[in-house]
């Protein structure tokens, strides 16, 4: 690869090794992966999409398209790292309760434009991951108990194939691609911008509750009792949390679409629990969904090891709330059920989870040194639990170590890659998780 032929080919703006900014431009959000790419392109538009894709094709490189790096996983050695910061369009159709949205636009804009005219869509807990990326991978939100994942709220996304040809799918103009880019990630093609449905929910209550950490297995207790039947407009997640100069505590999280009257009946037993710290719950716009968790939006040396469980039986349950964590910052545990349990026709790759709890085990490696560590608590924990865990997990919370078949039934698998096979033969396109990257 020529880098006066890189520049040439391209409008958009192109940094090379050694170049002023190149390495700032190659990280990712989680600044433990480490990306050594050949070059980064911010492209300027669909059109120089396509003529990144044909020179690609012809150099006989690959392109690793990052809106953001959120799922970043160091599979990058010698590609072109594809900015679409400049692809950022956001516009609401209110009548037909659709958006289209450019590949890099996050979802918090997203939601402030939505929640405009009183819609929503099924955005997850931080607003500055990028929509194409987080749909690409399937996308649990908050709200995705009722409505399924983002991924299968998706009509119509815009394209650039292998051959650098534009096009927009559809379930009409082609069923195989359409199913595998909702939920089969970014190994079919350059996504430059997505069109979903939208949801009419004026109502959101929603916050975090906080107790000091001796409280945990009561305020666990309290977890299994409101998720064992909870409505699917209910969403809660729990956390133990234990970081550096904040005593450790117990943490839920919630948000409900409805109103306030009703969630304060279903979490009415939270009341009962002595110790509260804090208690954050309230009527909020859909825009501030992110301010429920409070999560980190700048970049972080994050260690995630997530798990779907089977199940929280009591020995399970006596674990998680007891068992030491260090050097973990915490093990947190979402409820999942509702739509996410259902995989029809409509949905896309990977729909139906295998479980109904999601296990996230949370450190921070803020130096090389701590990562064995990390990682051995991760799999010490897991190992304790493992008569619950599923061996499934959704493609968008696929870590270090993990592979695309971990997330997609056999079946699943073996169709996504006969597609990528029939569409990519090249392998032009690499995901973080490449879906043809494991032994068949």
């Amino acid at each position: 690869m020529g880098n006066t032929d890189l520049r040439q080919a391209v409008r958009g703006q192109v940094w090379l090794p050694g170049e002023a900014g190149f390495d700032d431009e190659t990280k990712a959000w989680n600044t433990t992966v480490a990306q050594p790419v050949a070059a980064v392109v911010e492209i300027a538009d669909a059109d120089d999409a396509a003529t990144l894709v044909d020179f690609a094709r012809q150099a006989g490189i690959g392109l690793a398209v990052q809106p953001r790096g959120h799922g970043a996983s160091g599979n990058v050695d010698g590609l072109i790292l594809v900015r679409t910061k400049r692809l950022d369009s956001v516009e609401v159709d209110p009548d037909r309760r659709s958006v289209r949205v450019g590949a890099g636009s996050n979802w918090g804009r997203v939601l402030e434009e939505a929640g405009k005219h009183g819609l929503t869509g099924l955005a997850g807990s931080a607003p500055g991951v990028s929509v194409a990326g987080f749909s690409l991978g399937g996308g649990l939100s908050w709200f995705s108990r009722k409505y399924g994942r983002a991924a299968d709220s998706v009509t119509a996304l815009e394209i650039v194939d292998a051959d650098g040809n534009q096009s927009r799918v559809t379930a009409e103009s082609d069923p195989d691609l359409f199913w595998a880019l909702r939920g089969g990630g970014g190994d079919f093609a350059l996504v430059t911008a997505l069109e979903f449905r939208l949801y009419a929910e004026p109502n959101l209550y929603g916050g975090r509750i906080t107790w000091p950490v001796q409280q945990a297995a009561e305020v666990f207790a309290a977890f299994r009792e409101l998720t064992s039947d909870a409505p699917h407009e209910l969403s809660v997640w729990f956390t133990r949390i234990q970081v550096p100069q904040v005593p450790p505590m117990a943490i839920l999280d919630v948000a409900y679409l409805g109103e306030r009257h009703e969630a304060e009946h279903l979490l009415a037993g939270l009341g009962k629990i002595d110790g509260v710290m804090s208690d954050k719950r309230d009527l909020m716009p859909t825009a501030a969904l992110g301010d429920i968790t409070a999560e980190p939006t700048g970049p972080s040396p994050i260690m995630s090891r997530t798990e779907i469980l089977t199940g929280l039986d009591d020995a399970v349950a006596e674990y998680l709330v007891s068992a030491p964590t260090e050097p973990l910052a915490g093990i947190q545990v979402r409820h999942l059920g509702g739509e996410l349990g259902r995989a029809g026709s409509d949905t896309g790759a990977g729909a139906k989870q295998s479980g109904p709890y999601l296990m996230t085990l949370l450190g921070f490696a803020f130096n090389p040194q701590l990562a064995p560590a990390i990682a051995g608590k991760q799999a010490e924990i897991v190992a304790a639990v493992e008569d619950a865990v599923s061996g499934r997990k959704p493609y968008t919370f696929l870590g270090r170590g993990d592979t695309a078949a971990q997330a997609f039934p056999a079946d699943a698998l073996t169709r996504l890659r006969e597609l990528k096979r029939t569409r990519d033969p090249e392998n032009v396109f690499r995901a973080n998780f490449p879906v043809l990257a494991e032994p068949e």
